[in-house]
């Protein structure tokens, strides 16, 4: 994949998104306004909807407001392409598929029953980026935690997306995974021209990677740098004082 230096202009305005479910409330009045090379990561407590704001800004849920992508220029541009990694993938075990033959079926223009070394090239080129390369042949359902968020890493940015969205992506990965993900989370915002919003419980690598946190509880409570939510009343009634 060529790589592509941030120009820091490009941005997402989430602007008063709200989520209905009959009559109960889910989001309201969500205001998310990201840049690309950013990170913002959503935090909060279980129930608190941050799933539901993932599935709302993928369009797979019903709601209000309105998702634009500016451009330099300020102008919009149609056609907003968003990366997505899920929190858990159900994969069969015992199926045949290849990391390459899933790879094709979600990102590629060929039949998967079609290959070609020129895909196939492309497709090694793209897990590269992720260290993942050397498992193009091997069956899905013999990858790891740890290898499998890696392989849909890279099929979620290999068509250069504006924003990655990522829903508990290392759920379940031991500390040296965790590790590696924020800092290819790091590298991608530093050479991407993209923005990466992230759910995550993982308050440590929050602080450390993210540049800005969202705290959400139906709404937003609060919002600003990690040390800023961190220090904030509404952090400490979730999480706790001295949670970090």
């Amino acid at each position: 994949m060529k790589k592509i230096i941030p120009c820091g202009f490009h941005c997402i305005k989430i602007k008063n998104l709200g989520v209905t479910f009959g009559e109960q409330v889910v989001l309201e009045n969500i205001n998310l306004h990201i840049h690309c090379g950013q990170m913002t990561a959503v935090i909060g407590r279980n129930g608190a909807g941050k799933s539901t704001l993932v599935r709302a800004i993928l369009d797979e849920v019903p709601h209000t407001g309105v998702i634009e992508f500016k451009n330099k220029t300020n102008n919009n541009i149609e056609g907003l392409k968003i990366g997505y990694v899920p929190q858990t993938v159900n994969i069969d075990r015992s199926t045949p598929l290849s990391v390459y033959d899933m790879f094709q079926s979600f990102t590629g223009t060929l039949p998967i029953l079609f290959s070609s070394k020129k895909e196939h090239a492309h497709v090694k080129e793209a897990l590269a980026e992720f260290d993942v390369a050397e498992l193009i042949d091997q069956p899905v359902g013999t990858l790891s935690g740890g290898q499998l968020q890696r392989v849909l890493l890279a099929m979620a940015v290999h068509d250069t997306p504006n924003l990655l969205l990522l829903d508990e992506p290392v759920s379940g990965i031991d500390k040296n995974g965790m590790d590696a993900f924020y800092e290819k989370m790091k590298y991608l915002k530093e050479t991407h021209d993209l923005a990466i919003i992230v759910v995550s419980h993982d308050l440590d690598y929050v602080y450390k990677y993210a540049d800005n946190a969202i705290l959400i509880d139906k709404t937003v409570t609060a919002a600003g740098s990690p040390k800023q939510v961190y220090e904030t009343e509404a952090f400490s009634s979730v999480f706790g004082k001295g949670a970090v």
